[in-house]
């Protein structure tokens, strides 16, 4: 049974940053292509970054040069590097693979 946790989201100013994590188990992760999404009130939900097995990585044009994604297969965990945020990417962020999605992470970007 795959299960995914993520953490790290929060509360920021524009122009600041967050890092998020996501810790999965139940999976072989080494071999799991893995992808961060974001929902916000009233949106559907969108992809933002993806990484595979092999460290390729592809991003929403939104968040390129912005946002970086990277993963730790010791630590089972794939990570989102937020910086420059603005006040669009307040949502609920969440990660997948597997089909299977963890239970997400509020980020609020203020004015």
């Amino acid at each position: 049974q795959v299960q995914l946790v993520e953490s790290g989201g929060g509360l920021v100013q524009a122009g600041g940053s967050l890092r998020l994590s996501c810790a999965a188990s139940g999976i072989i992760f080494s071999i799991s292509t893995v992808g961060w999404y974001r929902q916000a009130s009233g949106k559907q939900r969108e992809l933002v970054a993806a990484i595979t097995s092999g460290g390729s990585t592809n991003y929403a044009d939104s968040v390129k040069g912005r946002f970086t994604i990277s993963r730790d297969n010791a630590k089972k965990s794939v990570y989102l590097q937020m910086n420059d945020l603005k006040p669009e990417d307040t949502a609920v962020y969440y990660c997948n693979t597997h089909r299977s999605w963890g239970q997400g992470t509020q980020v609020t970007v203020s004015t």
